[in-house]
């Protein structure tokens, strides 16, 4: 049943989204991530705030393609040109050690009845929020630097890892085989694709795209949210995760449009993406938190430091494999920027409550973690970095 929500709940969302910049506009020190202003803001106006607002209709249709949007956006950041190598190799080694550790730690929280289902809990703290960290370190200029680099390789694994291996958990045991088998179809088709994409680029095309992107048709962007809605829908049918669909198509599409001369292409779908779907998602995430299951007892409370500090031991700790690359002060802040997360936990929580997977409590707590993770982590990287 639908909750009976605000008659006019989407212009409260925006009026939400516009207030959380505004805050930080504010003359006062405090300046936190607009991720978790959107969070927060959203809580107050949720079903356990004021009541204006729940994700439900319309709303939970545009929080999805938020979602997907996200993902497109971080898989846009990729240029395999300069994370080929050290990044990409060290990012998937520290990952397999992250879900090792995840699965020791939940394994032993499920012998003692924190925790109703450890695999799903593992994926959960195996991720690294590359879509949110992309604009904390565009802001701080390090995007094209050496720890740069680093931080997007074991980012990009931390969210294509996790997203493949929840698609197979949630297979059930009986269709791991069948849906592994999907996945090796889409991947293939996806680089069917990029190699398409790479070899046809006749001169007149090019040229379309380009005066297209300056005129009212904005052709561009028309063939990248078809590129988009495409995989996503191809990972739909194939029964895997949207997000692959679209995480992939945010690389298919990066491919292409890279170099000089491309900013305005990258301005424009960061303006949609930014401006306007992807704060829906973060809104309307913070009014789904159940907050009653999280403070309904001091063990409920307790448990969202334990997840804090698991995500910082299981996604921290590889970064002891970058020794021979990164000196030890560099090594401690790509420890703190790999341990925050939040958008997959936010999904991953989501699809466990709903399928009676995964408590209330530890949903709660896990988000409540992720919310800290990149309110903390990323403020105290950056300013040992400053340092």
């Amino acid at each position: 049943m639908e909750h009976a929500q605000h008659p006019h709940a989407l212009l409260v969302v925006l009026f939400v989204a516009a207030m959380a910049p505004l805050f930080n506009e504010l003359p006062i020190r405090l300046r936190l991530p607009l991720v978790v202003l959107e969070l927060v803001f959203g809580m107050v106006v949720g079903p356990h705030g004021l009541d204006l607002v729940s994700a439900e209709g319309h709303l939970r249709m545009l929080s999805a393609l938020g979602l997907s949007f996200l993902f497109f956006l971080a898989g846009m950041e990729l240029d395999f040109s300069t994370l080929k190598g050290p990044p990409l190799r060290l990012g998937t080694l520290g990952w397999l050690l992250s879900i090792v550790l995840a699965m020791g730690a939940t394994m032993g929280l499920e012998s003692v009845g924190l925790v109703s289902d450890a695999k799903l809990v593992a994926v959960a703290l195996s991720t690294t929020a590359i879509g949110t960290l992309l604009p904390i370190l565009r802001e701080a200029g390090e995007l094209d630097t050496k720890f740069g680099r680093f931080v997007l390789g074991a980012g990009a694994i931390g969210e294509f890892g996790p997203i493949v291996l929840f698609s197979l958990i949630m297979a059930g045991d009986e269709g791991v085989v069948v849906r592994s088998g999907l996945l090796a179809t889409f991947v293939l088709i996806a680089l069917a694709c990029a190699a398409l994409f790479l070899r046809i680029r006749p001169p007149h095309v090019v040229d379309v795209l380009s005066r297209g992107l300056m005129s009212t048709n904005q052709l561009p962007i028309r063939m990248s949210m078809l590129l988009l809605g495409g995989l996503v829908v191809l990972a739909d049918v194939l029964g895997l995760d949207i997000l692959l669909g679209a995480f992939a198509a945010g690389t298919l599409v990066g491919l292409v449009a890279r170099g000089p001369g491309t900013e305005a292409f990258h301005t424009k779908l960061d303006a949609i993406g930014f401006g306007f779907l992807i704060p829906i998602f973060f809104v309307t995430s913070g009014a789904a938190m159940d907050l009653p299951a999280l403070f309904a007892s001091a063990n409920s409370i307790a448990r969202v430091p334990l997840f804090l500090l698991l995500l910082l031991v299981v996604r921290g700790a590889p970064a002891l494999l970058y020794r021979g690359e990164l000196d030890a002060g560099d090594q401690r802040l790509l420890a703190l920027f790999s341990a925050t997360s939040l958008p997959l936990i936010v999904v991953i929580t989501e699809v466990g409550k709903t399928s009676g997977k995964m408590q209330s409590a530890n949903a709660a707590a896990l988000v409540g973690a992720g919310i800290l993770s990149v309110l903390i982590f990323p403020l105290i990287g950056l300013t040992l970095r400053k340092r």
